[in-house]
């Protein structure tokens, strides 16, 4: 044989031997979407969510436990969270590009209910969103694929109800973002405040990415109320409502929805933001204290909006990989409420490893995480609020509801 066929043959045999290691790589790469609105209306709060997010996965990588050692690869897509077609593009792309096993989002309810009906489903991918909230979300029809870590608006309406009736508030005009989780998220708010004997003077949408929101504040002020409430998104239409309120004189009180929650709106509205309310969802306890311990450690602030409902949602995806077996996406689906309910070990954040090996051993673990996770009905997370005033230019926890 000459020396050229033997290099010619020591290339071929080097050649498959590479091709036969990077598909041996691929092969233990679990590809994980995360979509949440790195632009638009929450952009100041999805760093910390998607970094939450990957601190889960992190956790299950560092373990080496997972499927005998695969690894979870994090796959972020921008849902943008306002732009239905946008997100939906993007999504598809995870789905038979990325070929990501499972999804973490998306964020906003509007773009989540058409990645569901659009993309989930038809491709059998599922999908736990940490902060998809509207009530529409409850019955869509998702072939079991959709869950979420935050709990409804419909809750949300009941316990804003409570904390703003408690501020000894009797009347309210209500200002909300023009979409699936403004308008459920006013609807239930609404009945919610007048079935504890208060009165709701106007319900108004507003459209997000307008300069000048005078209008809607002048018939907002023109109906009267104790207090504005503004159920919208704290990057957009939201602030500008408060902002125009605030220039007028129009209102002197604000009650907050979860979407309005975010440094930025204190840094936007100053001093006239003094003695506002609102709600978040968010926990107490343990897991509450243990996921804030990591966070910080990691350079997050566990604080800031569905960062522990974000890790939470990664968390369960990698244990249901891990209870099922396998990547195989139904069989992810058929394993998330088996891990994420009784019975079983209680599992904490800190302690994926701890999960990952009991299911390696044929156990069972009750996911606690970090917000308490129970899902019950279709996918629903129960959870709870922490209700907040802003005093001195800072937000302060009075109490969990």
């Amino acid at each position: 044989m000459s020396t050229k066929i033997r290099a010619l043959l020591a290339a071929s045999v080097a050649g498959a031997t590479l091709l036969a290691a990077s598909a041996a790589v691929q092969a233990q790469e679990v590809k994980v979407g995360i979509i949440f609105g790195f632009t638009g209306p929450l952009e100041t709060i999805t760093p910390g969510m998607a970094g939450s997010a990957e601190m889960a996965l992190k956790e299950v990588n560092d373990s080496g436990l997972l499927l005998d050692g695969q690894t979870l690869t994090p796959v972020r897509a921008d849902s943008t969270c306002i732009d239905n077609a946008a997100a939906t593009a993007a999504a598809e792309r995870l789905v038979t590009t990325d070929n990501v096993a499972a999804i973490v989002g998306a964020d906003c309810s509007g773009v989540t209910i058409g990645i569901v009906n659009n993309v989930a489903v038809p491709n059998g991918v599922v999908m736990i969103s940490p902060s998809a909230t509207s009530p529409a979300l409850t019955d869509i029809d998702d072939k079991d694929y959709f869950f979420r870590t935050a709990p409804s608006d419909a809750r949300q309406g009941e316990i804003l109800t409570e904390v703003i009736r408690s501020n000894d508030i009797n009347s309210v005009a209500v200002s909300y973002t023009n979409n699936d989780y403004g308008k459920g998220f006013s609807d239930s708010f609404v009945a919610a405040f007048e079935a504890a004997g208060g009165t709701v003077t106007i319900a108004a949408p507003h459209d997000d990415g307008k300069g000048d929101y005078s209008a809607e504040v002048g018939a907002l002020a023109s109906a009267g109320g104790d207090m504005l409430v503004v159920l919208g998104y704290v990057d957009q239409g939201g602030v500008g409502i408060i902002r125009a309120a605030v220039d007028t004189g129009a209102f002197e009180r604000f009650g907050l929805g979860d979407g309005m929650y975010g440094q930025s709106l204190i840094d936007a509205i100053g001093d006239d933001l003094e003695g506002t309310v609102g709600v978040i969802p968010g926990a107490e306890g343990e897991g509450s204290e243990k996921f804030a311990a990591a966070a910080t450690a990691a350079g997050l602030d566990p604080t800031s909006s569905y960062t522990g409902e974000s890790y939470d949602a990664a968390a369960l995806i990698a244990l249901a990989i891990q209870k099922a077996g396998s990547t195989d996406r139904t069989a992810i689906r058929d394993a998330v409420l088996d891990v994420a309910n009784e019975p079983g070990e209680k599992i904490l954040p800190g302690e994926l490893a701890k999960g990952l090996q009991i299911l390696k051993d044929g156990g069972d673990i009750d996911y606690v995480g970090a917000t308490n996770v129970e899902l019950i009905g279709p996918g629903e997370a129960s959870g709870t609020y922490r209700e907040y005033i802003v005093e001195g230019g800072e937000y302060k926890t009075v109490g969990y509801r």
